[in-house]
């Protein structure tokens, strides 16, 4: 009738080889001295400071 499914039908080993078919090797690590620092940018121009956001919104209906 029903089947019994708390078993499962791989084991750790069999599903890391399946991961590892599916998705390949991973990338290396990036060394520390070839990454990058973060660089922040200027704020988004399209939007007002905050202050001002009241009137922005009641003037563009939002």
């Amino acid at each position: 009738m029903a089947e019994d499914r708390s078993e499962s039908p791989f084991t750790d080993d069999e599903y890391a080889f399946l991961r590892h078919v599916r998705f390949g090797e991973m990338p290396s690590a990036v060394p520390p001295e070839d990454r990058v620092a973060l660089t922040e940018t200027e704020p988004r121009r399209d939007r007002p400071d905050s202050e001002a956001s009241d009137r922005w919104d009641l003037r563009h209906g939002a």
